[in-house]
């Protein structure tokens, strides 16, 4: 990350600002995969929408998507995620590392402000324009502005509740991330698979 002396630099500044506007949060579960994100979109400090679906069906749904950041660049690369799923039967890490190297080194795409994070019954990847692939050891991810507020929830709520399915630490956890995020609501889309 370019940072000097803990101050982000120019460069940095207007991804970070794109990005701060939405939470998704995959986690794994009792067998069950479930993501989810809010429905909010800002336009720097101004709420333009508050019921964005930001999370997709894809592959009959065998595979769920969920994206921050800009949305015009998000629907972009999740019809480049499609493409790579129809071209690699489906396969979610070869799909994923596919789009993750095309993006990375393509002139256009690299320009694209945008996060995601996709899964199946399996796995969770989280999928980022610097190349990167990455599958978290503890089954839970998050992306966006409240990211870590719903991923510090999940894993409490993992943890201490066996009770609980994929699908309410989810929602819970993005509850608790809306209460605290002010670029996150509390109009929620989750999906499960499994």
């Amino acid at each position: 990350m370019s940072r000097v002396h803990g101050v982000i630099t120019s460069e940095l500044r207007p991804i970070m600002t794109k990005i701060k506007s939405t939470t998704v949060l995959a986690v794994k579960h009792n067998g069950k995969v479930a993501i989810g994100a809010d429905g909010q979109a800002t336009m720097g400090n101004t709420v333009a929408k508050s019921n964005v679906k930001k999370i997709r069906k894809l592959q009959d749904g065998k595979i769920v998507t969920g994206f921050a950041g800009s949305t015009a660049d998000a629907f972009t690369l999740l019809d480049r995620f499609e493409e790579k799923l129809s071209s690699h039967s489906a396969n979610l890490k070869r799909s994923a590392v596919e789009l993750a190297k095309d993006w990375r080194s393509d002139r256009y795409l690299r320009r694209l402000e945008a996060m995601m994070i996709v899964a199946d019954k399996d796995e969770i990847l989280v999928i980022s324009g610097t190349g990167d692939v990455l599958e978290p050891d503890n089954d839970i991810s998050a992306i966006g502005s409240g990211s870590e507020y719903a991923r510090s929830a999940a894993l409490a709520l993992k943890k201490h509740a066996d009770r609980l399915s994929a699908e309410e630490i989810v929602r819970e956890a993005l509850n608790i991330a809306a209460d605290i995020c002010i670029y996150t609501n509390h109009n929620l889309i989750v999906e499960e698979i499994g």
